[in-house]
């Protein structure tokens, strides 16, 4: 069934186009507000409850409704999988972004491309020089391939295997949204919380997107350069209570060969070269390719329990 929910979804991804906005569960968006305002009394213990009750409510559901609708019809339970993936998956969140950006830079209209970036991140106006433009742009995309499809699926596919249905996606984006949210000094504005809850959500989040990252990052290993990745992945390498971003991105240069990483985090930058506009293209062919690479995966997978 994994295979299949995986495959619909990517075709209803792109057929139907949606936008941006489409991404945000906004009821699980209300419900872990609701939560935060209820449980945060700004000590550890409560920390850890809101993120937890926040989080582990709507994963239950999830495998909840996933086995009713499987006792009910089998069909049902698979529509439920599609549905809960079109709502946590999708290249669109950043494949419009990054293809309008990369357009507009090949068109020469940098000035349009550096507005597109602002507006994409959420930031004020950026003048950065072309070179640091294209590295901060596929630094970015990069991260965002990860979090938006393959980080979402391999947790799908993981928590599928256990019996727990769709409860993977939905774990993977609300830890995700959460640690966006609530993560940093003290949340977002017009969404405060204290120090207990804004850490719960970060650290949180590093131990649900640690075995995905590695995932991605031995993805990339096998459809890219695999000796450069696992070199930059030894040199990166952290615990997996913390952030994956810089083993993601370290990965990613070595399968691409190009520097991501700031120059004071590179450790062994031969080989790899400044960003140029074609990078760009090898890194939608490399998310791409590990796409298909863990589709292939799942359906070796299932031809063995079929014989």
């Amino acid at each position: 069934m994994t295979l299949f929910a995986l495959l619909l979804t990517l075709l209803i991804d792109q057929a139907w186009r949606p936008g941006v906005g489409v991404q945000r569960i906004l009821a699980l968006d209300a419900w872990a507000q609701w939560v935060r305002r209820q449980l945060d009394a700004g000590q550890a213990a409560h920390g850890w409850l809101v993120w937890a009750v926040a989080v582990g409510v709507p994963v239950l559901l999830a495998w909840a409704v996933h086995l009713l609708l499987w006792q009910v019809q089998g069909l049902l339970a698979f529509a439920w999988h599609v549905a809960v993936l079109v709502a946590t998956l999708g290249f669109r969140h950043f494949s419009l972004p990054f293809t309008a950006i990369r357009l507009a830079l090949e068109g020469g209209d940098e000035a349009r491309a550096r507005a597109l970036y602002a507006e994409w991140r959420g930031v004020g106006a950026v003048d950065w020089p072309r070179e640091e433009l294209l590295r901060r742009l596929l630094a970015h995309a990069a991260l965002d391939a990860h979090r938006h499809v393959l980080g979402v699926a391999v947790a799908y596919v993981l928590l599928a295997a256990l019996g727990l249905g769709p409860a993977g996606a939905v774990l993977y984006r609300l830890a995700q949204q959460l640690a966006q949210r609530w993560g940093g000094e003290g949340g977002m504005a017009g969404d405060p919380v204290s120090p207990a809850v804004a850490q719960a959500a970060t650290r949180g989040w590093h131990v649900v997107d640690a075995l995905p990252a590695r995932a991605t990052a031995l993805a990339f290993a096998v459809v890219g350069h695999f000796e450069d990745v696992l070199e930059r992945w030894r040199a990166q390498a952290g615990a997996w209570t913390e952030a994956s971003d810089t083993l993601l991105l370290a990965a990613t240069e070595g399968a691409v060969h190009v520097r991501l990483l700031p120059a004071q985090e590179v450790t062994a930058a031969d080989g790899l070269m400044e960003p140029q506009l074609s990078h760009l293209a090898a890194l939608v062919g490399l998310v791409w390719r590990s796409v298909v690479f863990g589709l292939l995966l799942l359906g070796l997978a299932l031809l063995v329990r079929l014989f």
